[in-house]
């Protein structure tokens, strides 16, 4: 669109310098222009297309890797208990079926089974068979069925070929099992190689499916288990039809996926005829194949969006250019005037349908949105309409429900008055309808449809309980439910907490931005859940924090092992918008009743061994020890330090200079709080904040530091600034206002002068609260400014609803930029909008020239950082304001 925009531009400029040129000119360079958008739109919509197919590949080949990965291990371990009782048997030494079939056929046997089947979950457990395919033997019953397997295929593979040691093979149930299950049977031979009999065992094709489900492919895919040979022995989503058939029927390229190590590519499908991208890969240990599949079609269901939107977008943008076009011949040739045009223009790129009367009642303008909105005729919908025929339109269109004339009854009686209601549409839409009264009687209506932003509204009581981000528990519900372990505590139910910190968190948000942040939380919160089991709760506390409360366990080792498989889980590589990141976790653990018997004792001790994990190295976990306890005692001796460092005169204000961007001078300064420790020496704001935020000891230290930033300014030039940050704690203090206004007529400094800097957290808490303090603020002359603007809960809507003079951009969108894909649009969009509302605008953290002339480019106002001067003292400071005004 904004490419369309400038080529009009220019074909404007050519008609003023071709005036007397045909017209032809210029209807053949609006060709050109617009099947120049569509060749673009169609060579953008055919690479995402591409995009969109090696996405869904490279999805598929993740999931048949790990899959194939996971099923290696779990059949090895298969592999090695059929091995051992072949080992065992063997080790008898016996030389004929017939003394096979006596010594295994004992109860001593069906003992050394028993105790080697153990802890298996296998549908028949393990099962041997003479040589002619009778049960002799089995872990499971004693004595054993009648059953006999002499007609099974793999039993006479087994027979006949001395050389075949293992057959794979699905079978339906009945004999031995209540269902379909896969059969991994092995020979048994005697020392001279002959056939004695087999052992076997059995999993149900549900077992592996259910694991398979896991996987998340999303619709119309499929992952399929199959053995080299093409039958199908278990699949998702499950056809009990399918099962056991042999599907190496299709041609040479559809086999190779029974025949290759591993194979990605695009095939139609034997099964159903469809267009699929298939990844497949063999295991390693047994002739089994993991084959997944997604549909072409579901594959680009995404870019087939995309494609519409392109397509809406080049249709709309040669719309513009024929809309363009057709205007400038029509002024060339009949001159319509301008302002026709600007409103059409205007009207019809509103996102609000918009209707004009007069004081006849008649329409005088109608525009686009407001005819889409309710899917009316524009034939009906034309100047000189009357109202009610609009409105009885709309009631013919099904667009409007109740009495026509009794609505336009009321509309008309308070015509005079500005009117605003809410109405739900026929097909559930919420509009909001404003009235407005015209000059000369008539009026205006605009409708815009809030159905989402109601909507959002109703979903907050989920969110009351649910983290919006992920959908995991919040800490509200965490918080019930581990008072509910704790109640089960006197019935011998032990638990633990396992309190998990994703490590180095900030820096995705940072360096890859708050879209790949959240990515990022979600795929946590998915593999999480994964590692736990149906009785635990998995909880995410806020930001990178999430907790695990598991039941029923008390025992370290068991969950040192669940926390091995959660750190083992979080390090594999997250895909994230086409970001591949590597993360790790802090976990921190605290077992009820061993490490206390209340909530909160139990998250605080596990708080504190995860803050142990953090600080031996990341990545590991810790479970609660007492030790930890005295590192907490330590951060209450700075608290009590810092509770007396206020009187004994140890903190010092430094003060940053704010640099005019345009003039290259000092124009402010931000003062700065320093804690010079009389033993740890200058102790930084990072460590002691907080912890002044959280004791209410910011609110003493603040007022102390307003008071000195004042009276400091008070001797500088008339025309530099102070600003002061103000804390949450002491912005939700009532008193504020009269604080600042004390500081200041004790100082003799002009409220202009004074610049108080907020975060947007204390907005969030209470916007009536928060915007009659700012209009106290307001009223005493001082300036407001919005400080770290983007990095927490930026929303437009502060900037319209509280009267800031500055906006503050955050240096993490500062440190990037002049490099490509910087952040230069999203400062350049800041600014935008900060002059719009009559802001301006301050960069933190400008170290290098190159940052300041982006920046200078961009109209930012003002910058602060190490490339002009660090944090100083007042005396210091002076002197670079003196040097400063001696140059002027």
């Amino acid at each position: 669109m904004g490419a369309s925009i400038r080529w009009t531009a220019r074909l404007r400029a050519l008609l003023r310098r071709w005036r007397g040129a045909p017209l032809t000119w210029l209807i053949a360079g609006g060709f050109v222009l617009m099947l120049a958008t569509a060749i673009g739109t169609a060579l953008t919509v055919d690479r995402f297309r591409q995009n969109a197919i090696e996405s869904g590949r490279d999805s598929l080949e993740s999931a048949v890797r790990l899959l194939a990965r996971h099923y290696d291990r779990e059949f090895a371990d298969f592999a090695v208990f059929q091995k051992s009782v072949i080992a065992e048997l063997e080790s008898h030494g016996i030389e004929s079926p017939e003394l096979f079939r006596g010594q295994m056929g004992s109860l001593a046997m069906h003992q050394m089974l028993r105790a080697k089947a153990s802890g298996w979950t296998d549908v028949a457990g393990a099962n041997v068979f003479d040589s002619e395919g009778v049960l002799i033997n089995s872990s499971r019953r004693w004595p054993v069925a009648d059953v006999s397997v002499a007609d099974r295929n793999y039993f006479k593979r087994l027979k006949d070929d001395p050389i075949a040691q293992e057959e794979v093979e699905v079978v339906p149930g009945g004999r031995i099992g209540n269902g379909p299950a896969i059969v991994f049977a092995r020979r048994v031979s005697g020392p001279h190689g002959q056939f004695l009999g087999m052992v076997s065992r059995a999993i149900a094709p549900e077992q592996i499916e259910s694991f398979f489900a896991s996987a998340g492919l999303g619709e119309d895919s499929s992952i399929a288990l199959y053995h080299q040979s093409g039958q199908l022995l278990a699949r998702i989503p499950h056809v009990d039809a399918m099962i056991g058939q042999n599907y190496r029927i299709g041609s040479a390229e559809q086999n190779a996926v029974f025949d290759r190590t591993s194979v990605s590519t695009k095939l139609t499908s034997p099964i159903d005829g469809k267009d699929r991208i298939v990844a497949s890969r063999l295991l390693a240990g047994e002739p089994l194949v993991v084959v997944a599949t997604r549909s072409l079609d579901a594959t680009l269901a995404t870019w087939r969006a995309q494609t519409k939107f392109f397509v809406n977008v080049a249709a709309l943008s040669i719309g513009l250019l024929v809309l363009t076009l057709f205007l400038i011949f029509r002024q060339v040739t009949r001159r319509v005037s301008l302002e026709k045009q600007r409103l059409d223009t205007a009207m019809n790129t509103m996102t609000q349908g918009l209707l004009m009367f007069d004081q006849d009642e008649r329409l005088i303008v109608c525009n686009r949105r407001y005819i889409e909105m309710y899917n009316l005729s524009a034939a009906v919908l034309k100047p000189g309409a009357y109202f009610r025929d609009v409105i009885r339109h709309r009631h013919d269109t099904g667009s409007f429900e109740g009495d026509v004339d009794a609505y336009c009854d009321g509309i008309l009686s308070n015509v005079g008055l500005t009117q605003s209601t809410i109405v739900e549409t026929a097909d559930g839409r919420l509009i909001e309808i404003k009235n407005q009264p015209g000059a000369s009687g008539g009026w205006l209506a605009t409708h815009d449809d809030v159905t989402e932003r109601i909507r959002a509204d109703e979903r907050i009581a989920h969110m009351a309980h649910y983290d919006a981000l992920t959908d995991l528990p919040n800490r509200v519900l965490m918080r019930g439910h581990l008072e509910r372990r704790v109640a089960e505590l006197a019935q011998g139910k032990p638990f633990a907490i396992l309190y998990i910190d994703v490590d180095e968190f900030k820096g995705v948000n940072d360096q890859l931005g708050h879209e790949v942040g959240d990515e990022l939380l979600r795929q946590v919160a998915s593999r999480l859940r994964a590692c736990v089991s149906g009785n635990d709760l998995v909880a995410r506390l806020g930001g990178d924090e999430f907790a695990v409360i598991k039941a029923g366990s008390s025992d370290q080792a068991e969950l040192a092992t669940l926390a091995d498989t959660i750190l083992k889980a979080l390090r594999t590589p997250v895909s994230c918008k086409g970001q591949d990141i590597r993360t790790d976790a802090s976990i921190g653990i605290a077992i009820a009743p061993e490490h206390g018997d209340n909530p909160d004792e139990l998250l605080k001790r596990a708080d504190l061994a995860m803050y142990a994990a953090k600080s031996e190295g990341r990545g590991t976990f810790r479970i609660f020890v007492p030790e930890y306890d005295a590192k907490a005692r330590l951060r209450r001796q700075l608290e009590l330090d810092l509770r007396q460092a206020l009187a004994r005169g140890e903190f010092e204000v430094h003060y940053q200079p704010l640099v005019d961007l345009a003039a290259n001078v000092v124009t402010g300064c931000e003062a700065l709080l320093r804690w010079r420790h009389p033993e740890r020496g200058m102790v930084s704001p990072a460590d002691f904040i907080p912890v002044a935020e959280d004791t209410g000891l910011i609110g003493e230290i603040g007022e102390w530091v307003l008071r000195q930033a004042c009276t400091e300014a008070a001797s500088w030039p008339g025309k530099i600034h102070i600003a002061v940050n103000v804390s949450p704690v002491q912005f939700r203090s009532r008193s504020l206002a009269l604080k600042v206004a004390a500081a200041l007529a004790e100082s003799g400094l002009a409220p202009g002068r004074l610049e108080l800097e907020i975060t947007e957290t204390v907005l969030i808490r209470d916007d009536a609260e928060a915007l009659t303090i700012l209009q106290q603020l307001r009223e005493l002359g001082v300036r407001i400014a919005l400080d770290d603007f983007g990095t927490g809960y930026s929303s437009l809507s502060y900037l319209h609803r509280f009267p800031f003079d500055k906006i503050k951009i955050d240096r993490s969108f500062i440190n990037d930029i002049g490099r490509s894909e910087d952040s230069s649009p999203i400062v350049q969009a800041v600014v935008h909008m900060a002059a719009a509302r009559h802001m301006a605008t301050t960069a933190e953290g400008v170290e290098t020239e190159a940052q300041a002339e982006v920046l200078r480019q961009l109209g930012c106002s003002q910058m602060q950082g190490w490339l002009f001067s660090p944090a100083v003292p007042a005396t210091k400071l002076k002197q670079l304001l003196s040097k400063q005004t001696e140059a002027a």
